[in-house]
């Protein structure tokens, strides 16, 4: 099995694509699409706001013009210029948010959400909606941290354990992590919830493998 997946990091912190980078590295192995994680230099340091999440739209475009692959993945936990890019290319095109959402609930009725910043909340709520499992959510918690301090081995530890068991006690019995800058972050936040943790960089590169895998089936099976 060839192939080549993209997942695009829309921001340009180098901790936080290094960190996508470090998250899917475990599905790498024969048989298994090429996964290349790349980083918009020219976008903002990191997805805060409308402004940011429209703005990274169109150079998310072109670098999917500009660069070939059997799937796309937007490496951005509120799917921005997701529809956009859809538009450019007949090729798979995936937001980590939906596919994080997507297999929390394969594990449990009630997810929760450890949110980057309160600004994320309306974003991940439209996403919601689209889905139509906004009232799935048992909690939606922000750590409101810098893309830098999140992405720190350590520093951030402590914020995300107490949003965890926050979560826990408000129903949730399934945790999403909420920004692609948590990654490293998902043994923490199961420690302290006792709760299933879905990482939404494995989330939407397990979805672009099963997407390349089954977009080449037919042509298997016929062989």
């Amino acid at each position: 099995m060839h192939g080549r997946i993209l997942i695009i990091n829309p921001n340009s912190s180098r901790s936080c694509t290094e960190g996508i980078a470090d998250a899917v590295a475990p599905f790498a192995g024969p048989g298994i699409p090429r996964i290349d994680v790349q980083r918009l230099e020219e976008g903002p340091p990191a997805i805060v706001t409308w402004r940011d999440w429209f703005g990274v739209a169109e150079p998310l475009c072109r670098r999917v013009e500009e660069e070939a692959a059997d799937a796309y993945v937007i490496g951005c936990v509120s799917d921005p210029g997701l529809e956009a890019v859809r538009s450019v290319t007949d090729k798979p095109v995936l937001g980590m948010f939906r596919c994080a959402v997507a297999a929390a609930l394969t594990r449990a009725e009630r997810f929760g959400i450890i949110g980057f910043t309160q600004k994320s909340l309306p974003r991940q709520r439209r996403a919601l909606q689209s889905m139509g499992v906004e009232d799935r959510m048992a909690g939606w918690i922000p750590l409101d941290l810098p893309m830098e301090v999140l992405t720190d081995p350590v520093a951030p530890q402590g914020r995300i354990a107490a949003a965890a068991r926050q979560l826990a006690d408000q129903g949730a019995e399934v945790i999403i992590l909420g920004c692609a800058g948590m990654a490293g972050h998902v043994g923490v936040a199961m420690e302290a919830s006792r709760l299933p943790v879905i990482e939404p960089c494995q989330a939407g590169a397990t979805a672009a493998i099963l997407a390349v895998i089954g977009a080449r089936m037919p042509v298997l099976l016929r062989a």
